[in-house]
């Protein structure tokens, strides 16, 4: 099986890639929204197809980047049906098998740190992924969304102390530069849930840590229940029935280039329109235009488009995404509701493997 672990430094949280290397399927754990880049680009790159994006629980820390991946991916988003996460694709519960290719992680039911927590486990008991269950020498904190020390101590000893010692267990946090721990480890070391401790030490000691107010908890929460996406913004994007339209942090509608590469055959017969904003002399040069877009340099914009329809689905491009985005927000100015620029431009276009 491929595996990789990676790092958002900023939140210190871990995520994890994991992928038949025959089938090349994949699923993606824990993906954080600010490196949604770097993990599309790292799946581009060893050739696989995201079947699966998922969360160990609703995260405070970070803001989430499943609905992304949705987008842009076509993956389908996971979490537990107790996280009160209602948009994602497919709530699990416990006992559940998420499977890519030969694998598939089984879903065990962790709460504690928050009512929503799951651990997925492969199914050979190697590795096991306890999102902030379960820490290196340590747990998550048991003081919001609806946390209990005393569920957090069952669940942790039940479903995740109770696999085999040898068992790799991959956290979603460490702030000391750690990657994993065992079981056996965990058992044996971990100063909160290990070494024999009792269900009361264990609640002293949640009760008595006097934490400080998780920094993003107030922004993280609310996205996070909409699979990142910013429940206020939601309501006053464009039209999403036509497109799956993302908006950015500056408000400006987007698609992702493999969404319009994989359906560009269609446009003609679904009325969506496809705009070239660059202007003439680069339709020819090293990035040349996509066979069937209308031309509209951006400084020209509505240009044509002045009288046609404003629920006419529009697709608009350039060079890298600026030049698009900024006309993108000029017609939705003028009322078009159908609109979104192509995120990366042609630069992502040309980029895109010969199989997208």
């Amino acid at each position: 099986m491929l595996f990789r672990q990676l790092f958002d430094r900023e939140t210190s949280t871990y995520t994890y890639l994991l992928a038949d290397e025959d089938t090349r399927e994949a699923v993606i754990i824990d993906p954080v929204l600010e490196q949604l880049d770097r993990d599309v680009g790292l799946i581009h790159d060893l050739g696989l197809t995201l079947i699966y994006a998922l969360d160990t629980h609703v995260h405070a820390d970070h803001v989430t980047a499943l609905g992304s991946l949705r987008l842009r991916l076509g993956a389908r988003t996971v979490v537990s049906e107790r996280a009160g996460v209602g948009v994602a694709d497919l709530l699990v519960k416990e006992g559940d098998v998420v499977r890519f290719g030969r694998h598939g992680l089984e879903v065990r039911e962790t709460p504690g740190h928050t009512a929503g927590c799951l651990t997925f486990v492969t199914l050979d008991r190697a590795m096991a992924f306890t999102g902030d269950a379960l820490l290196i020498r340590g747990c998550g904190r048991t003081d919001f969304q609806q946390g209990s020390a005393t569920t957090l101590y069952h669940s942790v000893h039940d479903k995740v102390l109770a696999l085999p010692p040898t068992t790799s267990l991959y956290p979603g946090h460490d702030y000391r530069g750690r990657t994993m721990t065992t079981v056996d480890e965990e058992r044996r070391l971990n100063p909160r849930l290990g070494g024999g401790k009792t269900l009361a030490e264990f609640v002293a000691i949640m009760r008595d840590l006097k934490l400080a107010y998780p920094a993003q908890i107030d922004r993280a929460v609310p996205r996070n229940q909409q699979c990142g996406f910013d429940p206020i913004s939601l309501a006053a994007t464009p039209a999403r029935d036509w497109a799956p339209v993302e908006v950015t942090s500056a408000g400006i509608p987007e698609v992702a280039a493999e969404w319009v590469h994989a359906n560009l055959g269609a446009f003609a017969l679904c009325g969506v329109t496809l705009v070239d904003v660059r202007e003439p002399d680069e339709l020819r040069g090293d990035l040349p235009a996509i066979a069937g877009a209308l031309p509209i340099p951006v400084d020209q914009i509505p240009g044509p488009l002045a009288d046609a329809p404003r629920d006419r689905p529009l697709v608009l491009v350039c060079r890298s995404g600026g030049r698009s985005g900024k006309a993108a927000l000029a017609l939705a100015a003028r009322g078009f509701s159908r609109i979104a620029s192509m995120r990366g431009g042609m630069t992502a276009w040309q980029a895109l493997p010969a199989s997208a």
